[in-house]
């Protein structure tokens, strides 16, 4: 069995979990070499506009390992912040026989694949990038992907979009395994009782008892454009619908003056909820709203943990995971991300659902986010790993 070594920025509340069930149900051997603490040391997260780590254990159950960062301001928002020279060191004293890179974009991530690459150590690739609403790459970024590329030899692919993107960069399709984006399904379990009581307490605190509640989860900034959906909330919502948001960031001094010209008390605002919180917010909504533009979602794993409790989501058509999860009528609604006008009809149709439409909506909900689980995504991976051994035979 090889011995895979997992080369990621820093502990992530959606891959840890994934991790631990790769120890608790596979033999494969792994390490994962984190090159950042962010998560589980308290940090200040600038679009969060709050400090916090996370409240669930994100490096138990496997085998890992911290890498010294020597960069001025560590993170993974500019290319020197991820720089950990004594990585390559660690990897060979590990001595891995396959590499698995989340990402390429900083100076580790290069020592590593070049490390590895000059010693004939097979590389996998997972990312989760799209060309939507972009067509297709410029030419020289074009030729620099697919100079890069060609140096893996298997790519771990999330979804539909994130496949045509690796496509568009020439990788040849047989390099390609589905290892689909998931989360921890039993921890967004709409059957678990703490989860519906927590969900009934805040809607009978907010006032929410009877009403139709969409809800938005995440940062308040202009890429997932929380004003627009609140514009579009006013514009069509009648007295039996709610609009709550969950997070923090830049945009809540406009989006709390934007919601205070309506005297009615549609518009809520919760705080920044941690992962073991976030449960009850979804199982609140009737609706969940991602409505991001541009190329930044690149999947929007939010829409994972909202269909695991059973509910349709509201998308725009460049979110990476729409293809995959959201199917206009059946699991949810999408629009035209950039088109204010189609949010808002689209906004409408939603919150027009009727009752048998709702039930039959979260019946395709269940039965489509059940081709998403840690145990589809080990799978492909266990594919992609297989194939090295023909390619290095």
């Amino acid at each position: 069995m090889r011995r895979l070594a997992v080369i990621l920025s820093h502990p992530v509340q959606y891959y840890s979990p994934w991790f631990q069930w790769l120890r608790a149900r596979t033999s494969l051997e792994f390490r994962v070499f984190y090159l950042w603490d962010f998560g589980v040391a308290r940090q200040r997260d600038p679009q969060f506009a709050t400090s916090f780590q996370w409240d669930v254990d994100l490096l138990a159950g496997y085998d890992s390992e911290f890498v010294p960062n020597v960069a001025r301001d560590p993170g993974t928002h500019h290319f020197l912040g991820l720089n950990n020279p004594s990585l390559t060191a660690r990897l060979a004293a590990w001595r891995p026989s396959a590499l698995l890179l989340f990402g390429y974009n900083w100076p580790s991530h290069q020592r590593a694949l070049w490390w590895a690459y000059r010693r004939g150590i097979p590389l996998v690739f997972r990312g989760d990038s799209h060309l939507l609403g972009r067509g297709k790459l410029d030419l020289l970024p074009r030729l620099a992907l697919r100079f890069l590329y060609s140096r893996f030899d298997a790519f771990a692919t999330v979804g539909a979009a994130n496949r045509d993107y690796f496509l568009a960069c020439h990788v040849p399709d047989e390099r390609l395994f589905f290892a689909p984006h998931a989360v921890d399904g039993s921890r967004f379990n709409p059957l678990d009782p703490a989860t519906q009581a927590a969900a009934a307490q805040l809607r009978e605190s907010l006032g929410l008892t009877g009403k139709r509640v969409v809800l938005f989860a995440g940062k308040f900034h202009e890429r997932k454009q929380p004003v627009e959906l609140l514009r579009a909330f006013h514009e069509v919502a009648t007295t039996d619908d709610a609009l709550v948001f969950v997070g923090d960031g830049p945009l809540r001094p406009e989006l709390e003056s934007l919601a205070g010209t309506r005297p009615d008390r549609l518009v809520h605002f919760l705080p920044f909820a941690n992962q073991t919180e976030m449960p009850a917010r979804y199982l609140l909504a009737d609706v969940f709203a991602l409505p991001s533009r541009g190329h930044y979602e690149t999947w929007g794993l939010a829409v994972n943990e909202a269909m695991h409790l059973g509910v349709p989501c509201f998308v725009s058509d460049l979110v990476g995971c729409q293809r995959d999860l959201v199917v206009p009528g059946e699991t949810g609604w999408v629009f035209p991300a950039n088109d204010p006008v189609a949010l808002a009809r689209t906004l409408r149709e939603a919150l027009s659902t009727s009752s048998e439409q709702t039930a039959q909506l979260k019946r395709n909900v269940a039965a489509r986010i059940s081709g998403y689980t840690y145990e589809q995504t080990t799978q492909g991976l266990l594919q992609a790993l297989a194939s090295l051994d023909e390619t290095h035979a």
